[in-house]
């Protein structure tokens, strides 16, 4: 006849409970698949089913409780998450193009200033020989 050990308790509730930790984290030692479902979490801790339904079925619970907040994010805070990432990339979109226009109104400016002391040269008749002054617009005749 042969005679059981006993059950350790105490090594068999550690053993689940790192196995769980291990399974959430992605760190699996033995499991197949990685997945967190509860024949995972068996197969991870090397226990056998009717042993811990029998007796630690608290900590499958718990185990379920724990996957279920990792593998689920409310509705509200994923289309939140997701309207934050479409946001900045709009910011960094407007803040490129207004730097390119930033560059295109310093260059426009420089030339605004450049023409405004050619035209006051050009008027005061101290310009550059180059500078030509043009006959002042032709008006079309009224009715045409």
């Amino acid at each position: 006849m042969t005679t059981r050990r006993p059950r350790d308790l105490g090594a068999e509730r550690s053993a689940l409970r790192t196995a769980a930790d291990r399974l959430l984290e992605g760190a699996p030692l033995r499991s197949e698949s990685g997945r967190l479902t509860v024949t995972e979490l068996l197969r991870e801790s090397g226990l056998r089913r009717d042993v811990v339904y029998s007796t630690h079925r608290d900590l499958v619970e718990e185990f379920q409780a724990r996957a279920r907040v990792q593998q689920h994010t409310p509705a509200l805070a994923q289309s939140l998450a997701d309207e934050n990432t479409q946001l900045k990339q709009k910011v960094t979109d407007a803040m490129s193009a207004l730097a390119k226009e930033r560059e295109v109104t310093a260059t426009l400016r420089r030339l605004v200033a450049e023409l405004d002391l050619e035209l006051h040269a050009a008027r005061e008749g101290s310009g550059p020989a180059r500078v030509t002054s043009l006959p002042a617009r032709r008006r079309a005749a009224p009715g045409l």
